[in-house]
């Protein structure tokens, strides 16, 4: 009997330090993840990460709005939205790997990230300096976000020995038909009316693929004409309860006007469907979504009433196309 107890006793022994082994193991594996150097991501063809799927609003699922396009070892950033030095991380991208953001608009939520993009990047010691491109007025931000971090940013290349030209942003502001040719991937933009600032939609084509990315639905019919035929749409799918349905929850509307105001600034879940069916995309990521948090077969079937095309309702890391 004490021999039978003996044994159990050893066995139950090693279960548990196997099992603190595995935790121990485990925790090692999720630090190496969090902390370790990311090898330089690699793209075949076309690509595009949805590096950060939130918007303005708070969420801790969504990070804001920014968008990997990657050829080969290059990679561009559609938009800097808060949180864009994790969600580059979590979508396996090393922080110094992107040298190019376009901007599709300056309102916060596509720029609160380009500081942190900036000079989170040049800790590992990017050479060359961050250009972004984006529409008139950009000059103006980036030449504020430089100037409110010089003393930091000299005192931090000065204490680490970092190369001053990754401290740097070297901006450029286009306008309607801008392009150039980055590593045999072409890069497009076009002018968007109608909404309260510049706004542009970015093209990006390598061979017979092509993604266009957009940061709001302003200038439908620009926009689908830009973003014609496709292979795949990025574009905001926001969930904007109108005034009538608030009050059949019982959800008190202190501000009325503020509702219909907001709508003005997005593309809604059910208005998103018919864009994308007019441009004749044969992919529509949605991004730039808001709480609450929609199951994807509601916002599917949702967008899926005017688009008969796939429809991608991703996370934050997540290769959507090809």
């Amino acid at each position: 009997m004490d021999g039978k107890l003996l044994f159990l006793g050893l066995l139950f022994v090693i279960l548990a330090l196997a099992w603190f082994g595995a935790g121990v193991l485990w925790r090692a594996a999720e630090m190496a993840e969090i902390v370790a150097p990311i090898e330089p991501a690699g793209f075949e063809s076309l690509s595009v990460v949805t590096v950060g799927t939130g918007n303005a609003s708070e969420n801790p699922e969504r990070r804001g709005p920014a968008t990997a396009i990657g050829y080969q070892r290059t990679v561009v950033i559609v938009d800097a939205g808060r949180g864009v030095a994790e969600g580059l991380r979590h979508a396996q991208i090393p922080l110094e790997q992107p040298r190019l953001v376009v901007l599709t608009h300056l309102l916060p939520v596509n720029t609160m990230g380009l500081d942190d993009l900036l000079f989170t990047g040049w800790l590992p010691g990017r050479d060359g300096p961050l250009r972004v491109l984006g529409p008139p007025g950009t000059h103006a931000l980036v030449e504020g976000i430089l100037s409110a971090h010089a003393a930091g940013s000299a005192a931090l290349g000065a204490a680490l020995g970092l190369p001053s030209e990754g401290g740097r942003i070297d901006v450029f502001e286009v306008t309607d038909g801008y392009q150039e040719t980055l590593d045999g991937m072409l890069i497009e933009a076009r002018a968007l009316p109608g909404g309260p600032l510049p706004t542009l939609a970015w093209r990006f084509s390598e061979g017979e693929n092509r993604v266009v990315v957009s940061g709001s639905g302003w200038g439908h019919e620009v926009l689908a004409s830009f973003a014609g035929g496709a292979d795949a749409l990025v574009h905001e799918a926001a969930y904007l309860p109108t005034v009538e349905e608030l009050e059949g929850t019982g959800a008190e509307v202190p501000d009325p006007g503020r509702i219909e105001r907001e709508a003005a600034l997005h593309t809604s879940i059910e208005e998103v469907g018919e864009l994308a069916t007019d441009a004749q995309v044969d992919r529509l990521i949605l991004v730039r979504l808001r709480p609450p948090p929609f199951f994807r077969l509601q916002v599917e079937r949702i967008v899926g009433n005017d688009f008969s095309g796939q429809i991608v309702v991703p996370d934050d890391g997540d290769l959507v196309y090809p």
